[in-house]
């Protein structure tokens, strides 16, 4: 057996003591013990995605015709018979957007609301809903494999971190990480077996899963939900405040074996401490342990901002930078434009391309660009944006190409088998719904009252009086059915999170249902 790598002195006891000397030692131990334990290099994942767009037709009503029309019986009976005229219309939401994210940086997404981030975060991580009215053009690869490829199992190595932060209220912090830990990375180990060499060291290997084990309090330490032991909540019931349920959205995505990490809007609800914190931690995690982490900010303050290796500024689908944070101001400086004193640097970055530009004009022999597009048609000429279309034509690193069968092969689309998923989510239901006090003690007293209704009714009653009997099968048929009504608000609550789980892959479709109604039947029979 090798030696063991040395490393920080870390107690392997609990998530608490490995997070002792702070997330940075922590991802030193990682960066150690991992490849010593695999027998192979951290894996790594570049993200290239060239003269990328998106676009979707959208019926809208044209009510123009109708607009000048007086107001007589008539006309309002045709407008409400026949309803208003529809166009289609075609919204361009990405518009040739070409880049690559590299494993070891962080990248910085800027853009006003509507730019497209999330619109280029969905596309790269599987999760955008294609339908017959989009339309994807361009081409996306990740360690040379196309898009279509792996769209199935992409979620399993690309994490997303929706703005929306929807979580069941009645589980705690601690029971919703420890749930998105048991879909997603708790038999990880268990199937990354067949990737350890012959030169493995064993002793590591049983640290690493040492580490694994205890991943759930480590991630609650890094984001600082250490005393957040209440239930998550919601506006009906009483939680954990907006800011640590954002740190909960985040959290609940650190699962797994993730090559590429893109957040959106994580620092909604955060104080600057908080958000410094958390992107320093992500800072790490790409520096150290070799990620790619992409992270989409409306206003970042300036040291959040100088963490940031790269950044890509969007705005209305266009692509108006995307190249190393320290040469972005030289840059727009050449196209006329100076930050002003006392100005930050990420909302004067927001600022070009709409109204508010001219407060950064200055003096220069050409035409400033004034829109989005004229901004990008500016980039497209840079020698930055040349760079980057020379590294999209440059092969991918043949060490990249070659850990394929290993980084993206050999990953399951989903980690738990059938069997295992069912019973992980009947659980999950059966303590959504049993903490569910109001619905409980509703349904017991509706059983209760009932029960002795029907007694009243049909007590001793002649079997042999078809018109009886039918009545006590209709009777029983429609109290089995409508009892389950009160459900319904439910299941529409809950709605948005399964999509959410469904969409990063925790467990599929068939489970959830077949979990969900087994947990129902006792109350179904009660």
């Amino acid at each position: 057996m090798s030696s063991d790598p040395q490393g920080p002195e870390l107690s392997y006891e609990s998530g608490k003591t490995l997070m002792d000397q702070g997330p940075q030692a922590f991802h030193d131990l990682m960066a150690t013990k991992l490849p010593a334990a695999t027998g192979r290099p951290l894996p790594e994942m570049e993200v290239r995605f060239s003269n990328l767009s998106l676009s979707a037709d959208i019926v809208v009503a044209d009510d123009h015709a109708t607009k000048y029309e007086l107001p007589t019986i008539p006309n309002e009976l045709k407008k409400t018979l026949m309803g208003p005229k529809k166009l289609t219309v075609r919204k361009e939401i990405l518009k040739n957007v070409s880049g690559r994210f590299a494993p070891g940086k962080i990248t910085l997404l800027l853009g006003q609301p509507g730019s497209g981030k999330s619109a280029l975060m969905k596309v790269l991580s599987g999760r955008f809903p294609m339908a017959k009215n989009i339309t994807m053009e361009g081409d996306v690869s990740f360690n040379s494999v196309a898009h279509k490829q792996i769209v199935d199992k992409l979620p399993q190595f690309v994490s997303y971190v929706n703005q929306r932060d929807k979580h069941f209220p009645t589980l705690t912090v601690k029971e919703t990480l420890e749930f998105a830990h048991t879909f997603c990375g708790g038999k990880l180990l268990e199937q990354g077996k067949g990737m350890l060499a012959q030169h493995s060291d064993l002793e590591a290997l049983e640290k690493v899963k040492t580490i694994f084990a205890h991943y759930p309090e480590i991630v609650t330490q890094q984001l600082g939900l250490q005393i957040c032991q209440d239930t998550v909540g919601d506006n009906m019931l009483r939680g954990v405040s907006g800011g640590e349920r954002k740190r909960v959205t985040t959290g609940e995505m650190e699962f797994g074996m993730k090559y590429v990490s893109l957040m959106d809007e994580i620092s909604t609800g955060l104080d600057s401490a908080a958000t410094y914190d958390i992107i320093n931690t992500q800072r790490s995690v790409a520096h150290r342990l070799r990620k790619t982490v992409v992270i989409a900010l409306l206003q970042p303050s300036p040291e959040v901002f100088s963490l940031f290796d790269d950044v890509m500024i969007l705005n209305e689908g266009e692509l108006m930078y995307h190249g190393p944070c320290d040469k972005v101001e030289e840059y727009f400086e050449t196209l006329g434009f100076k930050c002003s004193p006392g100005r930050d640097i990420a909302d004067y970055l927001l600022d070009l391309g709409t109204k508010q530009q001219h407060r950064y004009e200055v003096s220069h022999p050409t035409k400033q660009p004034r829109s989005p597009r004229e901004f990008a048609e500016c980039f497209g000429q840079s020698h930055i944006y040349h760079n980057t279309l020379a590294a999209l034509e440059t092969p991918y690193d043949p060490k990249l190409v070659a850990s394929v069968k290993d980084t993206i092969d050999s990953m399951p689309t989903f980690h738990q088998s059938v069997f295992a998923s069912v019973l992980a989510l009947q659980w999950r239901a059966l303590l959504i719904t049993y903490r569910n006090k109001a619905f409980v003690m509703g349904r017991l007293m509706m059983v209760i009252i009932m029960g002795l209704i029907y007694c009243s009714i049909f007590y001793q009653f002649d079997p042999t009086q078809i018109s009886v009997v039918m009545g006590v099968i209709f009777a029983t048929i429609m109290f089995l059915s409508l009892g389950q009504g009160s459900m319904i608000p439910v299941y529409i609550a809950g709605r948005d999170i399964f999509y959410k789980h469904r969409r990063a892959n925790f467990f599929r479709t068939g489970s959830y249902v077949l979990a969900t109604t087994v947990s129902q039947i006792p109350l179904a029979l009660a």
